[in-house]
C-alpha cells in the first residue's frame, strides 16, 4: 500500500491554479519551498518575492503557475485532504467491520496520513503547515464563489466517505456530516492548540490522548442517538 500511494497523486481543481506545478521541475520547487516558507514565516509574511528569491527565479516566474498566494494555500489543502481520503480508502479496502473502518478514519484525522511517502509532496511537512493555515484558505470574502466553482470537493468527499461509514454503525443517526467536519477542524485545532495555546487543551503534541478523546466523542455521540 505504501509504494502505491507513494507515487499517487492527487488530482486538483484546475481553476485554482494556472499552470500545473508538477509539470515543470520550477513547480515543484515552488510546491515543495512554499510548504517549508509558510512553515517558518507563516502565511501572513510569506510571499511570491521570497519564494522566488529562495528558489532563484523571477517573481513573474511563479505567477505563471499561481494567481496569488491564496490560490497557492487553497492548492496544498486541498491536495492534503484530497491525500487523507485516498489513505482512507486503502486504510480501511479489507475491512468489514464498520467500528474498525471508523476507527482508522478517526485516526487519519487526528494524526494526519497513515501512508507518509509521496513522490509530490511530503504529507507530514504539509499537515505541520495546515495545522497552523487551513482555516485561512476558507475563512475569506471569496468562500460562497470558490465553494460554488467546487474547490472544496476533495474536502466534502472524504467528510461523506466517513460519513457514510457512520451510517453503516447507526443509520439512524441524524447529524454524521456535522459530526465529521466537527473532528476534521477541531483535530487539527487541537493540534495547534497543544503547540501554540496549551492553556485550551490538556493534550501535549503528538499526545496519543487526542485520538481516545476523538474516538470517544464519536462513538458516545453515535451510540446516545436513539
Amino acid at each position: 500500500m505504501e509504494s502505491i500511494l507513494q507515487t499517487i497523486r492527487v488530482d486538483i481543481n484546475e481553476d485554482i491554479f494556472l499552470k500545473d506545478p508538477f509539470s515543470s521541475d520550477l513547480g515543484k520547487d515552488i510546491i515543495q519551498n512554499s510548504i517549508e516558507m509558510m512553515i517558518e514565516l507563516g502565511f501572513e509574511q510569506f510571499t511570491f518575492k521570497k519564494l522566488a528569491m529562495q528558489i532563484g527565479c523571477t517573481e513573474s516566474a511563479v505567477y505563471r503557475y499561481f494567481e496569488n498566494k491564496h490560490k497557492l494555500l487553497l492548492f496544498l489543502t486541498s491536495w492534503y485532504w484530497g491525500y487523507l481520503e485516498k489513505n482512507l480508502i486503502f486504510g480501511i479496502a479489507n475491512l468489514t467491520d464498520a467500528g474498525k473502518k471508523l476507527e482508522i478514519a478517526i485516526k487519519i484525522l487526528v494524526k494526519g496520513p497513515i501512508f507518509t511517502q509521496n513522490d509530490f509532496i511530503d504529507p507530514l511537512a504539509l499537515r505541520r503547515l495546515l495545522t497552523d493555515e487551513a482555516a485561512k484558505a476558507f475563512m475569506t470574502k471569496e468562500v460562497d464563489e470558490e465553494y460554488q466553482k467546487g474547490f472544496f470537493n476533495h474536502y466534502h468527499k472524504l467528510g461523506e466517505r466517513i460519513a457514510k461509514i457512520i451510517l453503516e454503525i447507526n443509520p439512524n443517526f441524524q447529524y454524521p456530516k456535522t459530526l465529521v467536519s466537527t473532528v476534521m477542524e477541531s483535530s487539527l485545532m487541537q493540534s495547534y492548540y497543544s503547540r501554540h495555546l496549551p492553556g485550551l487543551t490538556e493534550h501535549q503534541p503528538g499526545d496519543e490522548g487526542r485520538i481516545d478523546f476523538f474516538n470517544q466523542l464519536v462513538f458516545k455521540t453515535i451510540e446516545n442517538e436513539n
